[in-house]
């Protein structure tokens, strides 16, 4: 269960700074090339790339998910069956039938 809780948030934190260093690298031209782009072109440019990653980083943690397989097979709770069998063999208390109280009846 830690793995997986370690997973997610090794994720959760790619999503959250993949995106910050790409729009950080367009703003202070770290990439090579942007400094010959426009303005607007660097704001398209940082921005598509930006959710790029971000789609890019949540199909990985779906594929790692699904490619992960189960350690045991789920197992139902003991107490849970224990109560529940019981419940089944417990003999239900019959009243009589409704007809004899008068429903249904003309007089």
């Amino acid at each position: 269960m830690s793995g997986v809780i370690t997973k997610f948030a090794v994720t959760s934190m790619v999503m959250w700074m993949a995106p910050v260093a790409i729009m950080y690298g367009f703003y202070y031209q770290v990439f090579p090339g942007v400094s010959q782009m426009s303005s607007s072109a660097q704001t398209l440019a940082s921005g598509f790339l930006a959710v790029i990653s971000v789609n890019l980083v949540i199909g990985f943690y779906i594929f790692m998910a699904m490619k992960e397989t189960p350690h045991q097979e789920p197992q139902p709770d003991p107490t849970f069956l224990e109560k529940a069998k019981a419940s089944i063999n417990q003999p239900t208390s019959s009243q009589g039938s409704d007809d004899s109280k008068g429903k249904g009846k003309v007089e």
